[in-house]
């Protein structure tokens, strides 16, 4: 029957130190581990002749129980008499086990999606929200997600409702409604860190939508409200110095030059004769008379 070593092991992922410390007396450690190792390799290779002879025995029909087949997308981890066979996982395609003693676990490997439901957080500057995500993920090691952890499904999908908390609860409420790439790239890394003994490979996290509280949207409306008429009001107040400015440097102008005043009252009478009115109410300078008064001294002279 093959067995699997530490070093095997350390390949797959799957050796674990042990909590304890190691004995002094090592060669009565693996005198006894030799002792059990044998008794099994016998058990086992007991049960695996029998197992061949029920399959000669059974011919043609056991083929149909030794011969199983998974899909491009799966894989096979089989275990033989309770323990991990070595070769890592099978597949695609076609392979073979022993009844009896031979037991497999298909594994998906296909990208998952996960909707996280929406989690009630407290942010960093004591706001309650509700903010709900998508976390998008798959089994990268067949072999350790069925050897390390009882559902690797299951864990990684309490572990993204978790993480969504605490990550989100050290941040205040503006970076959570600006700030969502950020936020998403970090949620991702710390999943990706935290599955990867499980032998799942986080690719993605997004942020579906932060529900905030009825009372404060309607602060947050009205604070927005208050800033946009600020904003209003000081803009008409720049307009209003620039016009000033523009009326004062036009006012000049004009009283450097009396000629221009006169045009300027033409070309006011001839607008409003354009819209047509029947009365027109045009009112005459005293200005533009001494210009005739002193026109007619003159020539008087």
């Amino acid at each position: 029957m093959p067995r699997i070593g530490h070093e095997e092991l350390k390949a797959e992922g799957l050796y674990l130190q042990p909590p304890y410390p190691p004995p002094t007396d090592t060669h009565s450690m693996y005198s006894h581990a030799d002792e059990s190792e044998g008794d099994s390799g016998i058990c086992g290779t007991i049960l695996t002749a029998l197992s061949w002879v029920l399959i000669v025995f059974t011919l043609p029909f056991s083929l149909c129980v030794c011969f199983k087949v998974v899909q491009e997308y799966e894989r096979a981890v089989i275990f033989r008499l309770g323990r991990l066979m070595s070769g890592g996982a099978k597949g695609p395609g076609i392979f073979f086990i022993l009844p009896c003693i031979d037991a497999y676990a298909r594994v998906d490997l296909r990208t998952r999606t996960y909707d996280v439901p929406p989690q009630e957080v407290l942010t960093k500057d004591s706001v309650t929200v509700s903010v709900d995500a998508v976390v998008y993920y798959r089994v990268s090691n067949a072999t350790i997600s069925v050897a390390n952890v009882e559902n690797a499904h299951h864990s990684t999908r309490l572990l993204a409702q978790t993480t969504l908390r605490n990550t989100l609860g050290t941040r205040p409420l503006h970076e959570i409604l600006s700030d969502r790439d950020t936020i998403s790239s970090t949620m991702q890394n710390t999943l990706d860190e935290a599955t990867d003994a499980w032998g799942i490979k986080v690719e993605r996290v997004e942020i579906k939508d932060v529900r905030l509280p009825v009372q404060l949207q309607r602060a947050m409306a009205a604070e927005a409200e208050a800033a946009r008429e600020a904003r209003a009001k000081v803009i008409a107040a720049e307009g209003e110095q620039k016009a000033s400015r523009a009326l004062r440097e036009a006012s000049e102008v004009i009283g450097d030059s009396p000629a221009a005043l006169q045009l300027r009252y033409l070309q006011t009478l001839n607008t409003i004769s354009a819209e047509k009115n029947s009365t027109i109410v045009f009112p005459l300078p005293i200005d533009l008379l001494t210009y005739f008064v002193k026109a007619q001294e003159a020539s008087s002279k």
